[in-house]
């Protein structure tokens, strides 16, 4: 399915459920093939709705495996763990949600397409609702004290009466997500949905041929015997950096070194592999796309000039093409969330646990990796382990490992800190906004040119090049 038809049923199914069809609506977004993590929340949402409990946990697990930072997906499916009185569950997403918001008394999803505003108090309200219902009364006041330090003038109220019941060793009432309201698609991709005439058609009003009804856009010439001389070919790509190339279907990376594109944009090619992957450049991005997504872009002014665009391409996209093994690795680590790292091919130790550790956001020595979900003494990966062995178990440039948290307190990475040397207007759903003089919080490390970073309750990606490291207070 294409990214244009994705598009078109979400924002169907989304003004199903505003006008109380939740039936069709699900029909439609069930319809999604391969939905994102988003789609899969607003699944989720419905079959929540309709008390559809089973078909609701399983939404919500397909919106965590797509996006192991979406916390309100964490949120939700904690709520669905308690309604089945699985309560332990429940205690625990409402912890990895608490966790997502990385200390900030509130997450805003707006600018995501979510009309909803998660905040940390209700999230430890929750953990303390969960603790009382497993008999932990204790832990179910620490969580609401606690919540007080995140509570916003409108929330304290139920906290202190949530804090009174505890006392009393009393349950008190869940607090739910509010019914109906769901991921929407981009506003302004919807709009391009549709084909417009932005400039009608021309009419012929004064011209020096007779009986001249063009209605083109070349100049009016005066008829001569000879023809005139074609045209030069434009040279304006010449100045571009690369070879211009059609993007034929979408495209979702795996790894942080693939660039995500969809079908109608325009990429520039600088290298392409022998393995057909090509690397390209596209809003001021690099990343590696496959080369067989790609078409090669010809432009004529001569042979274009009165020709349409072309309609997008109803084919199945081709098959992935596989990375070279002798250049990098794909590691598939499992947590508490899955996910991926690229590493180079025959890495040391050093590099792969220093990737995973980032990602993750713990120290090193405070995580274990195993070849195994079990971390026994024959499959544990340590600074002594021959890693050749360990790459040679590796399958079409792949290979899997688990990742397990070792016991006792553990100490976070310490922060790093951003101030804004320019303001930043966000181009895309994922984009991070922030004014000149805003701090901001360093998530992650995209690539040499984009950061992933938290600013005022909102987190997403931006250039490097916006902002200054604040050295750390002596």
């Amino acid at each position: 399915m294409s990214f244009l038809d994705t598009l078109r049923q979400w924002d169907e199914a989304v003004t199903c459920v505003d006008r109380g069809d939740l039936s069709e609506a699900l029909r439609i977004f069930l319809s999604i093939q391969d939905p994102n993590s988003k789609i899969c929340f607003d699944i989720g949402c419905l079959h929540l709705l309709k008390q559809e409990l089973e078909a609701a946990e399983k939404a919500f697990d397909c919106s965590i495996r797509k996006d192991e930072h979406l916390a309100v997906a964490f949120f939700q499916r904690g709520i669905t763990f308690y309604r089945k009185e699985r309560f332990e569950e429940s205690l625990g997403d409402f912890k990895r949600a608490f966790k997502a918001l990385r200390g900030n008394q509130l997450i805003d999803y707006k600018a995501l397409g979510l009309q909803y505003k998660l905040y940390a108090c209700e999230v430890l309200h929750n953990m303390a609702l969960s603790e009382a219902q497993l008999g932990n009364w204790e832990k179910a006041q620490e969580n609401l004290v606690k919540a007080l330090d995140f509570k916003t003038e409108n929330k304290l109220n139920a906290i202190d009466r949530a804090l009174q019941s505890t006392l009393k060793q009393k349950l008190f009432k869940l607090v739910e997500f509010p019914s109906k309201v769901l991921f929407k698609p981009n506003k302004n991709y919807v709009a391009e949905l549709e084909k417009k005439d932005y400039l009608g058609k021309a009419k012929v009003v004064a011209s020096v041929v007779p009986q001249d009804i063009f209605s083109g856009f070349a100049p009016l010439q005066p008829q001569v015997e000879d023809n005139p001389v074609r045209p030069k070919e434009p040279e304006i790509l010449r100045a571009l950096e690369g070879e211009p190339h059609t993007v034929l279907f979408e495209f979702v990376p795996e790894t942080s070194d693939e660039l995500a594109v969809v079908p109608g944009n325009i990429v520039f090619v600088l290298q392409k592999g022998a393995d057909n992957w090509a690397s390209v450049v596209f809003n001021e991005r690099r990343g590696l796309v496959p080369y067989n997504y790609l078409e090669r872009l010809e432009i004529s002014l001569a042979s274009k000039q009165n020709e349409g665009l072309s309609a997008p391409p109803t084919r199945e996209p081709p098959t992935r093409p596989e990375r070279k093994s002798e250049d990098s690795l794909i590691v598939k680590v499992h947590f508490t969330f899955t996910f991926a790292v690229s590493v180079p091919a025959g890495s040391t130790y050093a590099v792969l646990i220093e990737k995973i550790s980032r990602k993750v956001n713990l120290p090193s020595d405070r995580i274990m990796l195993s070849l195994t979900a079990e971390a026994k003494d024959l499959s544990v990966i340590d600074a002594d382990t021959d890693m050749a062995s360990v790459w040679s178990r590796a399958g079409g440039g792949r290979i899997t490992v688990w990742c397990h948290a070792k016991e006792g307190n553990v100490n976070f990475a310490k922060e790093i800190h951003f101030v804004a040397l320019h303001s930043y207007e966000s181009l895309n759903p994922e984009d991070l906004s922030f004014h000149q003089g805003d701090t901001i919080t360093l998530l992650s490390l995209v690539n040499q040119d984009w950061l992933e970073g938290q600013c005022n309750g909102n987190t997403g990606i931006f250039p490097a090049a916006f902002v200054e490291e604040v050295p750390p207070s002596v």
